[in-house]
């Protein structure tokens, strides 16, 4: 069997503060006729990425909602790892294509993965993302329902390694993409569903958090807290642009030289590539000693990144290529003001100019970065409406809500009036 993650557990009631009570009485309607329904999750990780943070609430969610539910993870080792970042880059744009053994690494891996994986014994099995997105190729008889959850910018695909994944992808029985846009331009898709991803407030992450405990926390990793301080939580990964953000900051440095800068990442077995931009991003901070580039390896969990966030003078996410950008919802929900790349799922985020601020470039994202820190009233009142904004789009009960819209029309079931985005 594949490995089995223990999510815990996670009441729906603790939410009826944070969702609205028209929302919450949905959810519990929607819920009804899939009592006792088995709904497997399969994914790379249970660790680092916004997959395995939406699974840890989303799953025992779906269970208090009385659906019986389990995360499981694949397993891989690090050939298969560097093939599947490989398709991630290349459904992202990157021009390399993959080898005949990488394919064939690929093929192999998922039918180890599907002969530990009894699919029949669900209703619902959902795939996420690429890594296994084949698994679906060892079972051509089933009555299970399976669909795929894409987590990635597929709007300019590499369309060697896109066709490579096709004939997987076109076995499901429903696909979903954050966004309009990221649908591939393919004959013979599944029906294609549209909704973005949210965040659990009620995490360690998440959760409130006073401005005191934040300032002591940042403290302990030598962050002067009377300083300005421009932070990026993402992985180091060259879609993220840590070392644009390096270039934006010295840019900062160079009009207000009291800046700081954290660059705050989170190291995942599956992202071999990630070490290496570690790496590079080391070396392009050159010692300066007022640039922290800090991961889970210097004891950086949950907390340490809400604290990260909370205190923060800028949240950046200078993002190149992007899913959706978790780490600027999460920012938008403590209220902090936020400059982001203008890319993917931010900008239905960020409005310009509104609720953050959108940037193409580094001096881009320096000069906005030198706005927030001279005009701090402007910031807050972005800020706040940018906290409104996800507050009714992007939390975790609008996302159950569609899962279970979903599975009720897949089974056959009413929805009551319910209904998600289906573009084909």
């Amino acid at each position: 069997m594949l490995q089995l993650v223990n999510v815990g557990h996670k009441s729906l009631g603790d939410y009826a503060t944070l969702a609205s009570r028209g929302l919450m009485d949905e959810i519990r309607r929607l819920a009804e006729p899939l009592q006792g329904k088995r709904v497997a999750h399969v994914s790379a990780t249970a660790f680092g990425g916004g997959v395995a943070e939406i699974n840890y609430t989303l799953v025992p969610l779906m269970v208090d909602a009385g659906l019986d539910v389990e995360w499981r993870i694949i397993r891989g080792a690090e050939d298969f790892f560097n093939v599947t970042k490989s398709i991630h880059n290349a459904l992202q744009g990157d021009p390399r294509s993959l080898t005949t053994e990488e394919q064939a690494i690929f093929r192999r891996y998922n039918e180890l993965n599907a002969a530990e994986f009894p699919a029949d014994d669900y209703d619902f099995v959902i795939i996420h993302d690429p890594q296994p997105i084949a698994i679906i190729d060892s079972f051509p008889d089933r009555g299970t329902r399976w669909i795929w959850r894409g987590h990635i910018d597929f709007s300019t695909p590499n369309a060697e390694v896109m066709a490579f994944l096709l004939p997987s992808l076109r076995r499901y029985d429903d696909a979903i993409f954050h966004m309009h846009e990221y649908l591939p331009s393919a004959d013979g898709l599944p029906e294609a569903v549209i909704w973005p991803p949210a965040i659990d407030p009620l995490t360690p992450k998440n959760m409130a958090l006073s401005p005191e405990d934040a300032s002591y926390i940042l403290d302990q990793f030598g962050i002067d807290v009377e300083r300005p301080l421009l932070c990026q939580v993402s992985r180091f990964d060259p879609w993220k642009d840590p070392l644009g953000v390096i270039d934006a900051y010295r840019a900062v440095k160079q009009r207000i030289p009291q800046v700081q800068l954290a660059l705050v990442g989170s190291m995942a077995h599956d992202d071999p590539e990630g070490w290496e931009y570690y790496n590079r991003t080391l070396e392009h901070a050159a010692d300066d000693p007022d640039i922290f580039v800090l991961s889970n390896m210097n004891n950086v969990g949950a907390v340490e990144v809400n604290a990260f966030q909370v205190h923060s003078s800028v949240v950046i996410q200078k993002s190149i290529k992007e899913g959706f950008g978790l780490t600027v919802t999460e920012a938008l929900w403590k209220a902090r003001p936020t400059v982001a790349g203008r890319v993917g799922g931010i900008v239905a985020q960020i409005t310009d100019g509104e609720t953050g601020w959108l940037v193409d470039s580094s001096a881009e994202c320096a000069q906005a970065c030198i706005e927030i820190l001279r005009d701090p009233a402007e910031a807050r009142t972005r800020a706040l409406k940018g906290k409104e904004h996800v507050r009714r789009h992007f939390l975790t009960p609008r996302l159950l809500r569609d899962w279970l819209v979903l599975f009720n029309r897949l089974a056959g079931n009413e929805t009551g009036g319910s209904t998600i985005t289906v573009v084909r």
